[in-house]
């Protein structure tokens, strides 16, 4: 009898979040329009302000789209966001490469700078971004933390079916990022998972797999974040991530572009580009059953590493070939849970000046294969 009273009680209380969450949030939240790179990434903090990563600029605002204050200052790619419960700051993916999107970010910002490859994670503290025009290095804003493995991935050159290819893995740095369990576990400790860009290239075959890193931060602040100091970038972080995992999916057009952890389905969503592999579905959507334990075996075109921790996509979506997904138009530039189904997805344009901007809608989630996500009525 107590356990049915309990059961009531918990899906009443279920109801009244879910119904709170629906008046809490507005179903359209505009950003404004930037002379900026598209947007990349979106998150929420605790106490409701939202950050749009505009590539190379940090937008915050309230949830009614009205500004609090931006950050300049980066010259890099700001990629994905994610909001840490525990420290109460904001990690993104940074990256500095000289490669066409470097030097397409100092062209538009009229820079000479050279830079070295390198990849780290942002740690954003966004109580300080309190007006607009505030610089990352300057203000104090952003301070950064090294990804050693990554710069090696990215600059390595590999051995394939007699040819030298450049890129381990196809690595073009990181872009997604999200908090979460360790794979293979429904809860308890949080890590930061990230994803690695990847890029698209139908004649090469080590590149079919979404490589997924986890890090535990929590001695990151004082161990390697340093302040961002574009031109003479630090190189301390951790020498590797605790754990490095795989997902197959087939290649995609510059990897997991918006990683998200959603705590309701237990669901890694990998938010992507198409890819132009023919053997493949090439969905732009993805999940990754984050409870189901990650299994050492061959990769698939990659002679290279002996054998690696596969993730499961979730039996979720379509399947072809062995590959489950979806069609999803939206999310590649922004996803967030807001928990009890609902998510923000960002739907990015340029306007009438050829300003960028992005409308977030509120979705929720069906996991229908033809249908992963509805806007909510």
């Amino acid at each position: 009898m107590m356990k049915k009273i309990l059961t009531t009680l918990f899906l009443g209380l279920a109801a009244i979040l879910a119904v709170s969450a629906q008046t809490r949030y507005p179903k359209e939240i505009y950003s404004g329009a930037w002379n900026a790179g598209h947007v990349q990434g979106i998150t929420i903090d605790r106490d409701g302000y939202l950050y749009f990563s505009f590539t190379d600029v940090i937008v915050k605002t309230d949830l009614q789209g009205r500004l609090i204050g931006t950050v300049t200052g980066l010259l890099g790619h700001l990629g994905c966001l994610d909001y840490n419960e525990e420290d109460g700051l904001i990690y993104g993916s940074l990256e500095y490469k000289d490669d066409v999107i470097g030097q397409s970010i100092l062209k538009r910002n009229q820079s000479d700078l050279k830079y070295s490859n390198t990849f780290y994670i942002a740690i954003i503290d966004g109580s300080k971004i309190v007006r607009e025009n505030m610089d990352a290095l300057k203000d104090g804003i952003v301070r950064c933390v090294n990804l050693p493995s990554v710069v090696s991935d990215y600059e390595a050159s590999v051995e394939v079916g007699g040819k030298t290819l450049e890129h381990r893995l196809g690595c073009s740095g990181i872009d997604g990022v999200s908090f979460g369990p360790a794979f293979g576990k429904k809860g308890g400790k949080t890590y930061l998972t990230v994803a690695y860009g990847v890029y698209g290239d139908n004649d090469r075959p080590d590149n079919d797999y979404q490589v997924l890193l986890q890090f535990d931060v929590r001695k990151w602040g004082k161990k390697y974040a340093k302040p961002l100091e574009v031109g003479n970038m630090h190189k301390d972080g951790p020498a590797k991530p605790k754990r490095t995992c795989y997902a197959f999916t087939g290649n995609t057009t510059w990897g997991v572009q918006n990683l998200e952890y959603d705590p309701a389905t237990g669901y890694w969503l990998l938010c992507c580009y198409k890819g132009k592999k023919p053997q493949y579905p090439n969905y732009t959507l993805f999940a990754v059953d984050g409870s189901a334990k990650p299994v050492r075996q061959a990769l698939q075109g990659v002679p290279y590493i002996n054998k690696g921790l596969v993730v499961p996509l979730a039996e979720a979506g379509k399947e072809k070939d062995g590959i489950r997904g979806w069609r999803f138009k939206y999310g590649s530039t922004g996803i967030h849970s807001l928990g009890n189904g609902l998510f923000y997805i960002s739907e990015n344009s340029k306007n009438a000046d050829g300003l960028q901007q992005t409308t977030l809608r509120l979705y929720r989630w069906t996991g229908d294969p033809d249908q992963a996500f509805i806007p909510e009525p």
